[in-house]
């Protein structure tokens, strides 16, 4: 006899539904993410056994206080491979990076991106940068597929929605951070991604993952089962692109 009652989903407590971090600042000492080498070795493990088997770290590139270059990068990132690899580690790291756009980012043939010139970018939170679009555009012209980190977290588009829409009609790519959906940087920034997920817009999702807080609050919610819940469902494309 089969029951009249609805089964209860599983609760799913890790995410592994996602797979691969592509935004993170996981690499140490050269911007406001991992301050050390053991303290981003602590995060890199946490974050797999939380259920990510790739990370694609994205310091920032700002000349103003991160004056990152794809060589001090690479370089980095050599040596938290190497301690990865001897401490019997296999998960899988690479590095890109987080560009702000602003008076100073310098458009090249040469950024560091994700696979297939995948460019993730950000602006100030404080107000829009006034030519984003003809930058964006330029990026499109040479080849550059454009993210747009955190679209959620500027303020000033909260009460100018239809900004986000130019932004997809444009084809840029939006990724979510996971924390946002929780409240944790505030009542507006969890509407706006509310909203942005109601409107299909998200194409990606990340930790975007600066400190040991940060990945308390995402241990908590996602060992509870509560991101699941909340985002589990929603068809991003972390492993189709990036994985």
């Amino acid at each position: 006899m089969l029951s009249i009652f609805k089964r209860n989903s599983p609760v799913v407590t890790d995410l592994s539904w996602l797979g691969v971090d592509i935004h993170s600042h996981l690499l140490p000492g050269i911007d406001d993410g991992a301050p050390d080498l053991e303290t981003s070795i602590f995060l890199i493990k946490n974050l797999n056994e939380l259920g990510f088997t790739k990370f694609i770290c994205t310091p920032h590139i700002f000349k103003e206080l991160y004056p990152n270059t794809p060589e001090t990068i690479h370089a980095v990132l050599h040596g938290v491979r190497t301690s990865l690899q001897k401490n019997g580690s296999t998960v899988e790291i690479a590095a890109a990076a987080e560009y702000m756009i602003d008076a100073d980012f310098e458009l090249n043939d040469s950024l560091l991106c994700l696979p297939e010139k995948h460019v993730l970018i950000e602006m100030s939170y404080l107000s829009e940068v006034p030519n984003i679009e003809q930058v964006i555009f330029d990026l499109q012209i040479r080849g550059y597929t454009v993210i747009l980190a955190h679209p959620e977290r500027y303020n000033f588009y909260h009460k100018n929605l239809s900004r986000y829409q130019r932004f997809k009609d444009m084809g840029c790519l939006f990724q979510l951070n996971l924390l946002s959906v929780t409240g944790y940087y505030g009542k507006e920034v969890k509407q706006a991604a509310d909203y942005l997920l109601k409107k299909n817009h998200y194409d990606l999702a990340a930790t975007d993952l600066h400190h040991e807080k940060h990945l308390s609050v995402l241990q908590q919610i996602v060992k509870s089962g509560e991101l699941f819940r909340m985002i589990g469902d929603y068809p991003f494309k972390n492993k189709q692109l990036f994985g």
